[in-house]
């Protein structure tokens, strides 16, 4: 899909056509040369393809204001298993539905979207605000899950969670990042997380003003002064990495909270990131779009384990040891089900060979990525591509004749 990749701006209509071959950071990249007061609250990986992105329900640190992609969706074009290519209009208001959120490789190759740029102040602020497990990581990381969902839809601060050298040599620690986004101004925002989240200890001196394309530069940590250009850059590091995810509904206990950080610690290179809902994300009906995961949940956790050594036991070890941190969580996340994040493929959850038995085994996971939305997501499906043409581990399966 790498060629089809051309973002058309239209600021009379504050909207723009999106082919899905682009990238996050090409469409910033373009927003940015023809407004500096918009935006798109979709993800901070500027590398990332919009095609999948935004079908699985891609979100950014906009979420709590704006909402997902998907919230800010007007028209897509996809080639469906006829080969006919249809817009929203032809395609129907049912399988437009299935596409926001409940991932397009089920029911079509999507070329395109329609997207609504949203507004953003001409000066933003960010801070990266950095806490050890000696600097009462655990506290305020507590307290965090009382503040960031709950705090003014402006702003977002994410808990990046991972594990780093301690101060003796030999030593580990883990260090708890809070990472955010104000639309607003410094003072503004240094007098809200001091009003309401103290424990942070943030000051004037920890944040920076600055414009929103700088913004999407700081959270993919880029250094200062790396030129708006470097977004339209594709190249991407390899590397070996697993992703799983959770939904956490009531705030972890601090003693159980203590025990997490001090296991993520011994682990060397299993990290977290929590963040946060709330705002915006609490607005909109489970049943609005497929993507399900909205009022109640106080934030996602999204867990990564990276490894550089090659061959199949680094990897049989390290996502075990990210299996187990996963079980281990399990009395502190979401329940009946255990929920998670469609773009985050997790194989773990459950999978289908597309045989006789693909409904229940398709139901496995999709109860877990969809909730009450997977059983419309397979009447779309039984009615656009019944002979399951577009189909892999985890799709939505048809209903058999």
């Amino acid at each position: 899909m790498f060629n089809f990749r051309s973002v058309a701006i239209n600021m009379e209509d504050e909207t723009a056509w999106v082919q899905a071959g682009a990238t996050l950071g090409e469409l910033y990249y373009s927003i940015w040369e023809k407004s500096k007061i918009h935006g798109f609250p979709s993800g901070v990986c500027p590398t990332v393809g919009l095609g999948g992105h935004i079908s699985g329900g891609g979100y950014g640190n906009m979420l709590r204001k704006y909402g997902l992609s998907i919230d800010n969706l007007l028209d897509a074009k996809i080639v469906d298993a006829k080969g006919r290519l249809l817009d929203r209009k032809g395609m129907g208001e049912d399988l437009f539905w299935a596409i926001r959120g409940g991932g397009g490789a089920s029911f079509g190759v999507i070329l395109s979207y329609k997207i609504k740029l949203v507004s953003v102040p001409p000066i933003v602020t960010v801070f990266n605000v950095p806490k050890t497990l000696e600097e009462n990581a655990t506290d305020i990381v507590h307290r965090w899950q009382y503040f960031a969902p709950k705090v003014d839809k402006d702003l977002f601060v994410r808990a990046f969670l991972q594990p780093t050298a301690g101060k003796n040599n030999g030593t580990m620690t883990l260090r708890a990042s809070f990472i955010a986004l104000y639309l607003g101004d410094a003072k503004k925002l240094v007098s809200i997380v001091n009003e309401f989240f103290p424990e942070l200890g943030l000051k004037p001196e920890d944040c920076k003003e600055t414009t929103w394309i700088k913004s999407v530069l700081f959270f993919a940590e880029f250094p200062d002064g790396t030129p708006e250009t470097t977004l339209l850059d594709r190249s991407t590091s390899e590397s070996r990495f697993k992703h799983k995810s959770d939904y956490v509904k009531t705030p972890i206990p601090k003693d159980a909270l203590q025990t997490i950080l001090e296991k993520m610690a011994k682990s060397g290179n299993i990290w977290m990131q929590f963040n946060p809902y709330g705002g915006r994300m609490s607005e909109i009906p489970e049943s609005e779009t497929a993507f399900p995961h909205r009022a109640g949940n106080l934030f996602k956790i999204q867990y990564l384990i990276g490894w550089n050594e090659s061959g199949p036991t680094a990897e049989e070890i390290n996502v075990d040891k990210l299996r187990e941190f996963y079980e281990h969580m399990t009395p502190f996340v979401s329940k009946n089900p255990r929920e998670a994040f469609l773009n985050y493929r997790d194989i773990d959850i459950g999978s289908t060979d597309n045989g006789p038995n693909a409904f229940n085994e398709g139901k496995v996971y999709g109860v877990k990525f969809f909730k009450n939305n997977f059983d419309r997501l397979v009447r779309v499906k039984t009615v656009v591509d019944p002979d399951n043409f577009f189909r892999n581990e985890q799709s939505i399966p048809p209903l058999r004749k």
